[in-house]
């Protein structure tokens, strides 16, 4: 139905384009829309919160024999929780990224106090 039936006659609904696997437009809000730009807007946050935190591992941490600075997790989620509380969350993209090296999957308070974070 191209027509609104619940309008007057001479406005046209906008129908989306729908787009299939393989596309490059395939799971991407439209171009210019209001979506895309708060998509826009939370990884440019997101980004800013992942130099924050490599600037306080930077801060914190010591240099070790290998040239890189690490810090234990249990020393900065005291220092960073204060700042956010998605700290976690952020070391995980930082690592996704490649800033950063832990070992584990995740990180958990108390029980991964001693998980040493380098920073790359």
């Amino acid at each position: 139905q191209r027509k609104n039936p619940f309008s007057n006659h001479e406005r046209v609904v906008s129908k989306p384009l729908h787009t299939h696997r393989g596309d490059p437009t395939y799971g991407r809000p439209p171009e210019g829309s209001r979506t895309e730009q708060r998509g826009k807007d939370a990884h440019s946050h997101v980004g800013k919160e992942v130099e924050e935190l490599c600037l306080i591992i930077r801060s914190t941490g010591e240099v070790g024999e290998d040239g890189h600075v690490s810090v234990t997790f249990g020393q900065l989620f005291e220092t960073y929780v204060t700042i956010s509380n998605k700290v976690v969350g952020i070391l995980l993209r930082a690592r996704k990224h490649g800033l950063v090296r832990f070992e584990g999957e995740m990180l958990w308070q108390g029980k991964d106090d001693d998980v040493v974070i380098t920073l790359l």
